[in-house]
Parts: structure tokens; C-alpha cells; sequence
């Protein structure tokens, strides 16, 4: 993967937001067919997890910057670790 900016992590939050609101409308013309009520439930917490990575990496890339220090130094942290940051 080659260069990450500020941008192109922004964009992907814009592009997660869209499919989770696409979702979240789903649920509800899905709520009489079980199965796929709950593939959507299980992409939803998926969507949600990734957002939450993507704005810690965002997070720490600008927290890098106001520190003077390189934003590629930012990593993206596995979910778990981002969960619990976040709770």
C-alpha cells in the first residue's frame, strides 16, 4: 500500500457513512426476511469497526503533525485495540 493522506482516509469515512445510512434504510424494508436482516446487522458492525479505525488513524496522523513529527509514522491499529480505545 503506498502512501496514505489525510484526504484519501477521509474519503473512505465519507464512502463507510454512505454505505452505513444505505444500511441503516435497509434494515428496515429487511426486517421481514431474517437472513438478510441479519447480513446487514453483521456488515453494519463491520462498517462501524472500520470507521472507527479509520478516524483513530486519522487522529493520530494529526496528532503526529501538531507534534512536528512524520504522519506516516501512523499505523493502522487492528480493531480490537481501537474498541477499546474508543469505549
Amino acid at each position: 500500500m503506498g502512501p496514505v493522506s489525510d484526504e484519501s482516509i477521509a474519503e473512505r469515512i465519507e464512502r463507510l457513512v454512505a454505505e452505513e445510512h444505505q444500511l441503516r434504510h435497509r434494515e428496515e424494508s429487511d426486517s421481514h426476511d431474517t437472513d438478510r436482516l441479519e447480513d446487514d446487522q453483521d456488515r453494519l458492525r463491520a462498517v462501524e469497526v472500520e470507521l472507527d479505525r479509520c478516524w483513530d488513524l486519522l487522529r493520530q496522523r494529526r496528532a503526529l503533525r501538531d507534534a512536528g513529527a512524520n504522519p506516516e509514522d501512523a499505523h493502522v491499529r487492528d480493531a480490537g485495540t481501537v474498541e477499546r480505545y474508543l469505549q
